[in-house]
């Protein structure tokens, strides 16, 4: 995309995003090893690709130390509560000019259904809550490479006190910017096109500022 290979033009002022399947209906997770922390680590643009490379594994192999390296979301997905916390939020984008109210209602008649089956652990047709909720965990991205790393972590304060440690070296040599930021959970958007594939995806932040957060304090 950034070489123009894949190039979307530009939508009309009054075109509306198609915002199907995005959803925000699980509440946070809280951290279980002491914090959430949101990191931002991005290389100096004179710095050396393969130095950056390394210290990117460096902190990579200080959070395997952790609990399933520092994934945030537990095992069997994140926990679940009625009535959702984005309810709201998911009624605005997915009501595609229907009243709000009534797809508000119906949102929460969807999520009742649904916090029945996650309860019980029964099966409606093709849906195995038990399935799906283990492949949330799988499928979320706790963990991301684009101009640099980014990662949310649950973390102890040992091993972040080691990550730091790794990361204030890099700066001083002029290697790399970072910032981080903690908080005490973190929160997950959803991609689901279909609730019966395994091909939804999650996407992981902390939840009281996160990756937004912690670029601010790079940039300061």
């Amino acid at each position: 995309m950034k070489s123009g290979h894949l190039i979307i033009q530009p939508a009309g002022p009054d075109a509306q995003p198609d915002l199907t399947g995005l959803s925000c209906r699980w509440s946070n997770s809280k951290a279980r090893h002491g914090q959430i922390v949101s990191l931002v680590i991005q290389p100096k643009s004179d710095s050396d690709e393969a130095d950056f490379a390394a210290l990117a594994q460096s902190v990579l192999s200080a959070a395997e130390g952790l609990e399933r390296a520092g994934h945030p979301v537990p095992p069997n997905g994140p926990p679940m509560s009625f009535p959702p916390p984005g309810v709201e939020i998911d009624a605005h984008v997915s009501r595609a000019g229907r009243n709000l109210l009534a797809q508000k209602i119906r949102l929460m008649i969807g999520n009742m259904l649904i916090a029945v089956l996650f309860k019980t652990g029964m099966r409606l047709g093709q849906f195995e809550p038990t399935h799906y909720k283990q492949m949330v965990s799988r499928n979320a991205d706790f963990r991301k490479f684009d101009d640099g790393l980014k990662m949310t972590l649950d973390c102890d304060t040992a091993t972040l006190d080691q990550i730091i440690q790794l990361l204030d070296e890099a700066r001083a040599m002029g290697k790399i910017r970072y910032g981080l930021h903690v908080q005490q959970e973190a929160m997950m958007t959803c991609f689901v096109p279909s609730a019966t594939r395994d091909d939804h995806v999650h996407f992981v932040d902390g939840a009281s500022g996160g990756y937004a957060q912690a670029a601010a304090t790079m940039r300061a």
